[in-house]
């Protein structure tokens, strides 16, 4: 079991471990970021190939369309918050650290330096999409420079805090109060080393169809994944995405206010 704190703007504990060291930056050591609320992140997408989404009633066909997200810190804080940092980061050159060992009596912690990254303001602009029959799929091309993973949070129903790199078992009635069974969910990929862990970028737009689900029409893979939104507007498109169309440009809308940057806390 985790040492829990309380998290400010949270009505619940978060891990101390997770209000402790991520990485260092110019000397200084910094924390996980996290949202304390709700934002909405809106996402323009341009076709790769140079054609138009087919148009609304009444619309004209334009080669971009949007959509948007309302991303969820109340229920999954420590994703919400890495995904919203990234839509708004600003390019500064980083060094990556690993942390080996934790004591929570004594305060100390080893860490190991390992590399430089960059990460460019608007993390997503430019970012490439794929498909599958049930995903709208981000590239994963940041993973590896990043340097980090966000731990795996999933809060159960009827929970007041999320549980932290542990899946749920929805055939004993484990069910999460964000569930992925839902046309236009946002989640992040697994981490490549661990599904204990997320992707620190990649996040997919899950395609929800009751026609391939299992009993009760949850989708096999509820519970397995960090939902931390849901499409609101513009899900009509999701289903017209192509492999190779682009992510243009991510914008936090709303919620920068509640985002609690590691510098800040």
């Amino acid at each position: 079991m985790f040492p829990f704190q309380q998290a400010p703007g949270l009505s619940f504990l978060l891990p101390e471990q997770y209000l402790n060291l991520l990485f260092a930056k110019k000397g200084a050591l910094f924390l996980f970021s996290r949202l304390t609320g709700r934002g909405t992140v809106e996402f323009t997408i341009e076709r790769g190939n140079g054609s138009t989404f087919s148009p609304q009633a009444g619309g004209e066909a334009r080669s971009t369309a949007t959509i948007q997200v309302v991303i969820d810190g109340y229920s999954a804080p420590l994703t919400a918050g890495n995904f919203a940092k990234l839509v708004r980061e600003r390019s500064d050159n980083c060094i990556a650290i690993d942390i080996i060992s934790y004591s929570y009596m004594h305060g100390a912690c080893g860490i190991i330096l390992t590399q430089d990254y960059q990460v460019m303001d608007g993390a997503y602009d430019g970012t490439k999409l794929s498909c599958t029959s049930q995903a709208v799929l981000s590239d994963q091309t940041l993973d590896r420079s990043i340097g980090y993973s966000v731990p795996l949070e999933i809060m159960p129903s009827g929970q007041f805090e999320p549980l932290y790199k542990t899946t749920l078992s929805v055939q004993d009635g484990e069910l999460p109060v964000l569930p992925l069974s839902v046309y236009g969910a946002v989640a992040m990929a697994h981490s490549e080393d661990s599904e204990e862990y997320s992707s620190p970028n990649q996040f997919f737009f899950y395609l929800y169809d009751k026609r391939n689900a299992g009993l009760g029409g949850l989708s096999f893979d509820e519970g397995q994944f960090s939902v931390f939104g849901y499409a609101t507007a513009g899900r009509e498109i999701l289903s017209q995405i192509k492999t190779g169309d682009i992510i243009r440009s991510a914008k936090l809308l709303e919620g920068r206010d509640r985002l609690v940057l590691p510098n800040e806390n």
